[in-house]
């Protein structure tokens, strides 16, 4: 049965989660993954426990909404796990997609719940994926572009990351100004 950490605020001194050891149950080359989604999870609950929901669309210099941040890394988890399952996305799917960014009236609440939906299914993904189906190759988008299935774990990984700081940054801005 798997086993996912229990969401955490995160407290300044936490240690992060790659320093917690292996998360049992998942294959050890998945760690990585498991640990980047299990830190961008925490410190994404953490930052959007305050704050105002007014503030979920604004853009100051131009930047992303945080809204779109939240919207955006639900989006391309649930569309890179499933290339990393070798199917191709559904219409709900790219139909998502195209509503990625646009403003609609919601919550902090909703948004969150909807993400961290997304990531318990990416961890239950990771947790039974087959080590020898790692190198596997999958083919990505209209244009079938090559990858593996690690590489796409990989990707999910490090562009939760890269949004994770995105969202951290835009939402401090924002936080500060008010």
């Amino acid at each position: 049965m798997m086993s996912i950490p229990p969401l955490r605020h995160l407290q300044p001194g936490d240690a992060e989660r790659w320093q917690m050891g292996a998360i049992p149950g998942f294959p050890a080359l998945v760690q990585p993954v498991v640990h980047a989604l299990l830190q961008a999870r925490d410190e994404i609950n953490t930052l959007m426990a305050t704050g105002d929901d007014r503030l979920l669309w604004q853009r100051p210099a131009g930047l992303a909404s945080p809204a779109f941040h939240l919207q955006h890394t639900r989006g391309f988890l649930d569309r890179l796990f499933t290339y990393a399952a070798g199917e191709s996305l559904s219409a709900e799917q790219l139909g998502y997609l195209a509503g990625e960014g646009t403003e609609y009236s919601t919550t902090r609440e909703a948004l969150l719940n909807s993400l961290n939906e997304q990531f318990l299914v990416c961890f239950e993904k990771l947790f039974r994926v087959q080590p020898e189906q790692l190198t596997a190759e999958r083919l990505v988008g209209r244009k079938k572009i090559p990858s593996t299935t690690i590489g796409l774990y990989f990707h999910a990984a490090e562009h939760t990351m890269r949004h994770t700081g995105q969202l951290l940054t835009t939402w401090k801005i924002l936080t500060a100004s008010r």
